[in-house]
């Protein structure tokens, strides 16, 4: 579904990404692991449009997408859900979540409006009140349902756990995992490298720019290198 062969990106004059090649299939959660400032928000923008790259290409469902704007490759079925959440503070939680269907999935708003609230009842719960006034997770849950709201093919979470009480993060998780058995492949970028294997298929280690890993979740698990570097172990 999603191809990525050869990335170099960056900042002006600055290089974050050097040479990344990524695969990403349908239906598949693949985890983008590594720690903050190594280049996976960077990727996540490449992605979405948001970053031209200066070398390289990005390919969605065998066509080309390097350099198109943002709103197209909304509107191709690719939604991400950046970090911080980044909803609308002043807006009603219906109203955020009507904002996610504005490129992609118009007609079928209703539908995925009640899919979201079947999702994250806590939201159904609190359609009439301000995001703001939201608690973190379920800000969190409100960015996530915001990006269902377009129907999207291929989810981008952006550190979905971050700022997460250890008890919201185990659900935020299992949430994940029901999202993708919906159909929805996942790409999910994090630092919380335990929980990730749980629920990814493969996994990819990006490290200063650089892809250093790569394997399935039991053979990420079970790399020395990452046991210690990431675990502990």
């Amino acid at each position: 579904m999603l191809e990525i062969e050869g990335i170099h990106a960056g900042y002006g004059q600055m290089s974050v990404l050097r040479g990344i090649d990524m695969t990403l299939g349908a239906g598949e959660v693949v985890a983008l692991l590594g720690s903050n400032g190594v280049g996976k928000t960077t990727l996540n923008n490449v992605i979405c449009g948001f970053i031209r790259p200066t070398a390289g290409e990005v390919r969605f469902e065998g066509q080309r997408i390097t350099g198109l704007p943002a709103r197209e490759i909304v509107a191709r079925g690719i939604a991400q859900v950046p970090e911080g959440r980044r909803t609308f503070p002043n807006l009603t939680v219906a109203e955020n979540l009507e904002l996610g269907a504005f490129r992609r999935a118009g007609a079928n708003r209703r539908r995925n409006f009640e899919r979201v609230c079947t999702i994250f009842p806590r939201l159904a719960e609190r359609l009439g009140q301000i995001a703001g006034t939201l608690s973190g997770g379920e800000q969190q849950m409100l960015a996530i349902g915001r990006g269902i709201m377009s129907e999207p093919k291929l989810l981008i979470l952006d550190e979905p756990s971050l700022g997460l009480s250890p008890i919201l993060v185990e659900e935020m998780f299992a949430l994940i995992s029901q999202i993708n058995a919906q159909g929805v492949a996942v790409l999910l970028v994090e630092q919380n490298v335990m929980q990730s294997l749980k629920v990814a298929r493969r996994a990819y280690v990006l490290e200063q720019g650089q892809l250093v890993m790569e394997g399935t979740a039991a053979e990420m698990l079970a790399n020395p290198r990452l046991r210690q570097a990431y675990l502990g172990l």
